[in-house]
């Protein structure tokens, strides 16, 4: 059996794990070669500063942007800016300022990321960087810290799908139509917390302005990554890349890489296993509009262009549709024309580099000439930052990739997503339009090619980690139940007792939770457990009510992060939630909100199986970097542990049956 890319690349990064092929579901420990922070690199400081770090470990690996917040000139926000840069300078790290660009933009554009890399960033929209054939990811901050004291994090090897591409989009067809359609059509789970590898014929006609915009909106589509493979479009963008960096004195691309690239490129085995293929005929593919309110809904442009949907403003920038191909198409559209009145349209490119470029080519007066409101280099109003956002009634058309309900201002506010020609054609018409490719049905097709069924696996079990847990099962029905049910947020930034936090656990979800339930609890939920923010308390608060561990068919991967990274054990086992379900169909159908049947949940983490009522049921084997980070109480004691700094939490929570000496 071959290797998808992912873990191909995960492979060639990976400092500790299984000496065998990997596979899904194996937690490793890997080397990045970057780690990409914005303006949470403060946080990142206090967070080494705490462990007691006083050096970083390769100060070649961290990269910092400032980008979210450049608008506010507050004596606080100059103060956290100022802070940053003197502590890049202090430990000789490279530092991008405000205006630089966004950060995702800088990793492409100066050589951070190449073909084959392993690059993070403390950010969602990471997966940008597959663009290029790198495997980019997200971390938590957590993460980050961790990466900058020590060079390394654990990573959880995801199942691939892979996404066959064939013919070519019709001239007005963008790639942000593709990934809206792939997002609208396949947005029901097929692609949460994978990979996914982009392949066939159609690949060749994606430009890599378009493949960045597809990549990075896999983010949205639920996936962990998004990866092209290398071909001349991308080779010929780091010739471009190697020439500008140099201009500048950076030396990031060599000649050689190249040609290695071109001669080599990495890829897949030829007998790599997938998750699932889907094809997708890109020629059937039509300007396509997300929304309102969510990425995973959505119609074709000319479906909804009879409505006369009226807009208020108007969106071209952010990290997806920001560069300078995206500018041009809008400023082709509006060229010698004006904006329809009540309208505004507020411009931004990804980076000042970009900027110049559009300046150089006319495109940035253009758009000027016709009425666009220039912003900064930076993500602005795409996350509800500065100037242009949305007032009460309003509504929006975005070139950007979310349109949560209030991320980009009020939340009695609508925001629909487009590409940029889209956006620009409806702020010159002040109504949703551009239909002009006509409507049509995308001709694609989904296979499962595995039932994702974890294999058991014996393993060996480290000092201090238990062979086997036993508690009273706890099950929480809820599908996508978010941090915010888990955790509020009236009390995310209030400085709350571990008592407190036991008190408030799960209020949102069930008032009776916390109540109910008792420290060695088991807690299993179902699909998408943690979706939501990054919140740490949603982890933690289980932790402070004593519950011994978490089960999940599937769990958000920020969550599972904060969970590990706070020592809290957490498992995705499909066969048990489904054989809990079936079992309380009856519960169910009452619709109770937290379900306590009585009897108890054993977890046998020496052959990673869980058992309940007489079955048991397989799940991804936690080995030794996972069981690592257990035992030390998670990320940052694991961290203190190594650099010599203090030793890791003790257990507790947990009924241990057996543990290992």
């Amino acid at each position: 059996m071959g290797a998808t890319i992912v873990e191909k690349i995960a492979r060639a990064h990976m400092v500790e794990g299984p000496a065998r092929e990997l596979r899904p579901g194996d937690m490793v420990s890997l080397r990045p070669r970057h780690i990409m922070t914005h303006d949470n690199t403060s946080a990142v400081i206090s967070k080494v500063r705490s462990i007691g770090v006083a050096r970083i470990h390769d100060p070649r690996q961290p990269v910092i942007a400032l980008d979210h917040d450049i608008q506010n000139k507050s004596p606080e926000n100059v103060e956290k800016y100022t802070l940053i840069r003197a502590f890049c300078r202090e430990h000789g790290l490279d530092f991008h300022p405000a205006g630089t660009g966004i950060g995702h933009q800088i990793i492409m554009d100066r050589g951070y990321a190449l073909p084959g890399r392993l690059v993070v960033a403390s950010d969602s929209h990471a997966n940008t960087y597959g663009a290029v054939g790198a495997l980019g990811t997200p971390v938590v901050r957590t993460d980050a810290a961790a990466i900058w004291a020590t060079g390394e994090f654990w990573w959880q090897i995801p199942p691939t799908v892979q996404v066959v591409l064939e013919g070519e989009l019709r001239p007005g067809v963008a790639g942000k139509d593709v990934i809206l359609t792939l997002c609208a059509l396949y947005g029901g789970g097929q692609v949460l917390n994978a990979a996914v590898e982009f392949a066939g014929p159609g690949v060749a006609s994606l430009d890599m302005a378009a493949r960045m915009t597809i990549a990075n909106m896999t983010t949205e589509w639920g996936a962990l990554t998004g990866w092209f493979p290398v071909d001349e479009h991308t080779v010929a963008y780091l010739k471009e890349r190697k020439v500008r960096l140099e201009a500048a004195g950076h030396h990031r691309i060599t000649e050689a890489q190249i040609w290695g690239f071109a001669e080599s490129p990495p890829g897949p085995d030829a007998g790599a296993e997938y998750a699932a293929r889907l094809t997708l005929d890109l020629s059937t593919v039509t300007p396509f509009l997300a929304g309102p309110d969510t990425v995973q809904k959505g119609q074709p442009v000319a479906e909804v262009e009879s409505e006369g949907i009226p807009i208020h403003k108007a969106y071209l920038l952010s990290c997806v549709n920001g560069r300078f191909e995206d500018l041009a198409v809008a400023a082709a559209k509006l060229r010698g024309k004006r904006i329809a009145d009540g309208v505004s349209l507020y411009i931004a490119a990804a980076s000042h580099e970009i900027q110049e470029r559009a300046e150089q080519a006319g495109v940035w007066g253009d758009l000027l000439a016709a009425g666009a409101t220039p912003l900064p280099p930076g993500c602005g109003p795409c996350i509800g930052l500065g100037e242009g956002l949305l007032e009460p009634g309003e509504v929006g058309i975005s070139a950007t990739n979310r349109n949560f309900k209030g991320r980009m201002g009020s939340l009695d506010a609508k925001v629909y997503l487009a590409s940029p020609a889209v956006v620009a054609a409806s702020a010159l018409a002040g109504r949703i339009t551009d239909g002009q490719v006509g409507a049509g049905e995308p001709a694609t097709t989904f296979e499962r090619l595995a039932d994702g069924s974890p294999t058991p696996e014996t393993v060996d079990i480290l000092p201090g980690f238990p062979d086997q847990v036993v508690g009273r099962l706890v099950f929480v029905p809820r599908e996508n139940l978010n941090t915010d049910g888990i955790y509020g947020k009236d009390y995310t930034y209030r400085e709350l007792s571990a008592p407190e936090m036991a008190e408030v656990v799960m209020a949102n979800y069930d008032p009776s939770f916390a109540e109910r339930t008792v420290a060695g609890d088991v807690l299993v939920g179902t699909r998408n457990f943690g979706t939501g923010s990054s919140r740490e308390q949603a982890a933690t608060a289980l932790q402070a009510k004593g519950i011994a561990l978490l089960i999940a068919e599937t769990l958000s991967q920020t969550y599972k992060r904060n969970a590990f990274n706070n020592g809290l054990i957490c498992i995705e086992c499909p066969g048990l939630v489904r054989s809990v379900e079936a079992a309380l169909a009856s519960e169910l159908a009452a619709g109770e909100a937290t379900i306590i049947p009585g009897d108890e949940v054993e977890l046998d983490f020496a052959r990673s199986v869980a058992r309940w009522r007489g079955e048991e049921h397989p799940f991804p084997a936690l080995g030794r970097v996972p069981q690592a980070l257990i035992v030390a109480g998670g990320a940052e004691a694991q961290v203190k542990e190594r650099l010599g700094l203090g030793n890791g939490a003790e257990q507790g929570g947990t009924k241990v049956i057996a543990q290992s000496d």
